[in-house]
């Protein structure tokens, strides 16, 4: 017998690269007709047992090869013992049903949707066919006891061919078994808003995890890669009012981000501004403190000089005054306290400049 799939059929993802199975018995009666047609008399029996040990030697040559695609690996069976594992190319095995080489795609990615079917799949147990058998697994209820319509899907490797192959009867069917009794756990601990807006992340690593786990308790030989959620929608009676929650929530995201830009963008400038007064009133007040000590320290100097020589230092003050405050007097009149008359007025204003 030749090779044929994982679940006993000739359907999945892994009957490609597999020759299909020879009927022994429609071989027989085929063989048989053949004969007939060419020995119209039946025939001598000796020319019938060499042709049908001919056709049995065609038979078994046509039995004893198979070919493993480059993404699989072939399971050996003789007479439905466990022989080994064959890697990818053409081999060969016991003809006429002795041996039989099941081929698993164990580098290809598969995977299972839930709630809608992608058109041209060749996998019986990626999705579920009938309409009725979509809508009830997809149908889940929440943590606050509300209802959604959840629709996911599982992408999946088969890790051990061996354990995928023998230790559980249907593999692919329990994983689905698995991933919708995990996915229902998973959005039944969350309320509504959570499973539809902002906790779709979360349920998928967690259905993920549960999904691995499980699968590795049961020993199905499946590694999963990649839980992904799809449309998340509330029953069709509600679906209005959620789809109004929803936009009040995403204007109430905007109207959020929107208060953020513009705190951004002012208390940083305020943040500034008032860093600047605060070095400016620093300065100013830096600036105060030394003229006062200045002055300060002048008066000391002075007093001191003055305490030495009074008359000196006196009139030191008053020609130093004099020649700080003349230059800012426009009109000068000079009066001698002596005269007894009226000097007459000499302006100073226009003599400076004039040539001696």
């Amino acid at each position: 017998m030749s090779s044929h799939n994982g679940n006993g059929g000739q359907g999945g993802p892994w009957s490609s690269g597999a020759k299909p199975s020879v009927d022994i018995d429609d071989l027989v009666r085929q063989g048989q007709s053949w004969l007939k047609q060419i020995m119209p008399g039946g025939g001598s029996p000796q020319r019938l047992i060499v042709l049908a040990a001919l056709a049995l030697v065609g038979l078994g040559a046509w039995t004893s090869y198979y070919t493993v695609p480059s993404d699989s690996v072939a399971v050996l069976q003789r007479f439905g013992k466990y022989l080994k594992q064959v890697p990818p190319g053409l081999h060969f095995k016991l003809p006429l049903g002795v041996d039989a080489a099941t081929i698993v795609p164990v580098k290809r990615q598969l995977k299972q949707e839930f709630g809608f079917t992608t058109p041209g799949a060749s996998d019986p147990y990626q999705s579920r066919r009938p309409r009725d058998e979509k809508m009830l697994e997809t149908q889940m209820v929440t943590g606050d006891l509300n209802a959604a319509l959840v629709e996911w899907v599982v992408q999946y490797r088969i890790s051990d061919p061996v354990k995928f192959l023998f230790e559980v009867r249907e593999p692919s069917e329990t994983l689905r078994y698995v991933s919708e009794s995990v996915m229902r756990e998973v959005v039944g601990d969350r309320t509504v808003d959570e499973v539809i807006t902002i906790g779709r992340q979360e349920i998928e690593s967690e259905a993920l995890t549960k999904m691995q786990a499980l699968s590795t308790k049961y020993e199905m030989g499946i590694s999963i890669d990649q839980v992904q959620l799809k449309n998340i929608n509330p029953p069709q009676p509600v679906q209005e009012s959620f789809n109004e929650v929803n936009q009040a929530q995403q204007e109430k995201e905007k109207l959020i981000n929107e208060a953020r830009r513009d705190y951004n963008k002012v208390i940083p400038l305020a943040e500034g501004e008032k860093d600047q007064r605060i070095r400016e009133a620093d300065g100013y007040r830096l600036k105060r403190i030394n003229e006062a000590e200045g002055d300060a320290a002048r008066f000391s100097a002075l007093l001191e000089e003055y305490s030495k020589a009074p008359e000196v230092t006196r009139r030191r003050i008053y020609l130093e005054t004099l020649q700080e405050v003349m230059p800012a007097i426009r009109s000068k009149i000079i009066v001698d306290e002596q005269t007894r008359g009226i000097l007459p007025l000499l302006n100073l204003d226009n003599q400076k400049g004039a040539r001696p």
